[in-house]
């Protein structure tokens, strides 16, 4: 244990009487010491290191791998992952095809529309298990914005023969035409947030190309103009709700790109960068925990990233099957990933990411 410089005892009785602990000078050696646990200890030895901090209370927001003694609880605790995150295959998809989008949990998700052979209107639910085919969206596209859950989901924008700003609600059984759309067309456009309350970022139109950094606000019945993100961007992922969202990756000016911007209800900003510069990618989670996996170019990565708030964290492992043009959706720890495609033609993979989201656990001897 070393040696302990504070939190002696008062009344410490010797043969010679009783005397107060603060009359003594010096260092009393860990030899005289009866219990040498961490229990009750009031100040860690300098011998520790300078690495591990005393604090009264644990650090707000902490990063991963960051250490500390809580000086309250009389305990080591630290900012990290214990789990072994990974991928596992799941069930595949009906209708192969990329460019698609998703909404929904790993265990009830929804995918819908994308590029199999053409612009398709397929949609599917998974209930953990398997997907089933069920009724299709009204317009035919690809490379469309959804968010929302598997009964009330919302699609909008993309690309058939021409920019799209049509928007649609799913309930659960069927597509509805929204009388409003987009106030502007756009394709490789990426939202976040519910059928009531989603936020559409970023796109791109052809021909010619033009990427733009436009943001839309959803109320349920139409869209809005809101604050545009600081970089002019397409094809990236995004996860949050209306009021707090993340945008990552995608392709710009110069692709791919690392970028990350953070929305909080009224503007954007730019934030630390991701390891692997990317676009085409899908992402699931919240502002403060993401994740990112997949996308390109060329023919597609397996790189997986965990987002805490703060920074980026690249995973030991990725994908099974490296991809782009995929969709996402559900939460950092437990995420789903499906369609895509490895440069020629779309995938009907599916796989299931299994994790344990950063959190602030006490160090302990097991």
């Amino acid at each position: 244990m070393g040696t302990r410089t504070r939190g002696f005892a008062n009344n410490i009785t010797s043969p010679s009487g009783v005397f107060d602990a603060t009359d003594l000078n010096g260092v009393v050696p860990a030899t005289n010491i009866a219990n040498s646990s961490l229990t009750n200890v009031t100040e860690v030895s300098p011998s520790l290191g300078f690495s591990i901090t005393s604090v009264a209370s644990d650090p707000p927001a902490p990063s991963e791998g960051q250490m500390w003694y809580n000086t309250t609880s009389n305990t080591l605790k630290g900012y990290l992952n214990v789990a072994s995150n990974s991928w596992a295959a799941g069930g595949n998809l009906n209708t192969a095809r990329q460019h698609l989008a998703g909404a929904g949990t790993q265990t009830s998700a929804l995918a819908f529309s994308g590029f199999a052979t053409a612009p398709s209107t397929a949609t599917e639910e998974y209930d953990g298990t398997s997907w089933t085919t069920v009724n299709s969206m009204n317009t035919a596209r690809y490379s469309l914005g959804g968010c929302g859950t598997q009964t009330a989901a919302l699609g909008f924008g993309g690309y058939s023969t021409t920019n799209l700003s049509s928007t649609e609600k799913w309930n659960g059984t069927s597509w509805t035409s929204n009388p409003t759309g987009l106030g502007t067309a756009r394709y490789s456009i990426r939202g976040f947030g519910t059928q009531t309350a989603a936020i559409a970022a970023a796109g791109a139109t052809y021909p010619p190309t033009v990427l733009y950094n436009l943001t839309e606000s959803f109320n349920g019945t139409s869209w809005t103009s809101v604050n545009a993100l600081n970089n002019t961007k397409a094809g990236g992922a995004a996860a949050g709700i209306q009021t707090a969202g993340l945008y990552f990756g995608g392709s710009g000016p110069v692709s791919p790109l690392t970028q990350t911007e953070s929305w909080n209800g009224t503007s954007w900003t730019a934030v630390n960068t991701m390891n692997t510069a990317r676009q085409s990618l899908a992402g699931a989670g919240t502002q403060t925990a993401s994740l990112a996996f997949g996308g390109g170019p060329p023919t597609g990565l397996s790189s997986t990233e965990l987002w805490d708030g703060t920074s980026w964290t690249s995973n030991p492992t990725g994908l099974a099957t490296a991809r782009q043009t995929l969709a996402g959706a559900g939460t950092q720890p437990a995420a789903l990933a499906f369609g895509g495609s490895t440069g020629d033609g779309g995938l009907n993979n599916t796989e299931e990411w299994t994790g344990t989201a950063l959190a602030t656990r006490t160090i302990t001897a097991s």
